[in-house]
């Protein structure tokens, strides 16, 4: 129904139309009834999904990247598709609009889009009382992560106060932090992936980590070898407790569609470019950090590549846009058949039997 009837009707709008659009369903989306129905529709239970990353428990290794659902508006729709864990935000200390409209650009025939959002943003204060708010009313919710970014207005030399601002804020109300140093759509930003920033950076959030929240970095895939290498040390030196891989993409390799708009490209395009890099760093982490795999899965084959080269979990966006709601179920159950055809009891056996196979063929 969502490939004949829905996606259409979404696509004949622009694409943050139809975003908003989908956000103005939140309130019926989160009604009981309706979470009740959709759950017995997409959610998929298998003990041999779980996983157990930074001291967390996770029913599933799908979850939902940050960008989808930056007000927590529709927890209880995400907990109803079957996500193993939701990522909310990006969220900025002080309030803001983002860039100006138009802002996103949906590649269609690359399955794609290209973003320039500017992390639009109600303010930590905001998100933390209508957050504390809904997640009294929704039982069971599965682990939640806030991902946190620099306010605009903010200089870079002053990001440190700005970053603690809305860690102090939030991490009470979520299950783990992701510092977002990595989106292309805010000037400098990316200047806090160097070495001697980044360290202070996560220093001046560990400081103030009372809670003992798990931090999480979230990096960009246009990060050279060395620059990777550096961030893997940052994050080991400061006691970080993974890496998230990856952000969007400067790159425009691949595309079929003619476009020239500035933004970072997520989607089908970037899918061997975030494995190579989350291949990279499990390579160089070595274990003694967790990695979350995103950018570009729309397939089981995606996710069991993206733990064959060393993430625990991965996480969707653009994939969910083009494939729709059932794409969590269709996941975990493919991950379920492969499990099933080849004898795994866990998923850590399916990326090494998934490795397997892939080195014979």
């Amino acid at each position: 129904m969502y490939r004949t009837l829905i996606q259409p009707a979404l696509f004949a709008l622009d694409p943050e139309t139809a975003h908003n659009t989908m956000r103005g369903l939140a309130s019926v989306a989160n009604l009981p009834a309706v979470c009740r129905m959709a759950r017995k529709i997409y959610h998929v239970s298998d003990p041999r999904l779980a996983v157990s990353v930074a001291g967390i428990d996770f029913e599933n290794p799908i979850g939902l990247a940050a960008g989808f659902d930056k007000n927590a508006e529709l927890l209880g729709l995400w907990t109803a598709l079957g996500f193993g864990h939701i990522e909310l935000g990006t969220v900025t200390a002080q309030a803001q609009p983002g860039n100006t409209r138009p802002r996103i650009f949906r590649l269609a025939r690359d399955r794609a889009l290209i973003n320039r959002m500017g992390f639009p943003s109600q303010g930590a204060d905001a998100f933390a009382r209508h957050l504390a708010s809904t997640r009294a009313k929704i039982p069971h919710l599965p682990p939640l992560g806030i991902n946190i970014g620099k306010s605009k207005v903010v200089e870079l030399d002053m990001a440190l106060d700005d970053y603690r601002y809305s860690f102090v804020k939030l991490a009470p109300l979520a299950d783990y932090v992701t510092v977002n140093v990595s989106s292309p759509n805010t000037p400098n930003l990316r200047q806090l992936q160097d070495r001697e920033r980044l360290s202070e950076l996560l220093s001046a959030l560990n400081s103030c980590n009372q809670w003992n929240r798990p931090i999480f970095l979230k990096v960009a895939p246009d990060l050279t070898p060395s620059a990777l290498e550096e961030v893997v040390q940052c994050c080991i030196d400061n006691s970080i407790a993974g890496i998230i891989a990856t952000n969007t993409t400067l790159g425009r390799e691949g595309l079929t569609t003619p476009i020239s708009e500035a933004g970072g490209l997520s989607g089908a395009p970037i899918t061997a470019k975030s494995l190579e890099v989350v291949r990279f760093l499990g390579t160089a982490i070595k274990g003694r950090l967790a990695l979350i795999g995103v950018g570009g899965i729309f397939r089981g084959e995606d996710v069991l590549a993206m733990l064959a080269a060393g993430a625990s979990m991965v996480q969707v966006y653009t994939g969910l846009i083009y494939e729709g709601p059932g794409l969590i179920r269709a996941l975990n159950r493919y991950l379920i058949r492969f499990m099933d055809t080849h004898g795994c009891r866990s998923l850590s056996e399916a990326a090494t039997a998934w490795s397997d196979i892939r080195r014979v063929a």
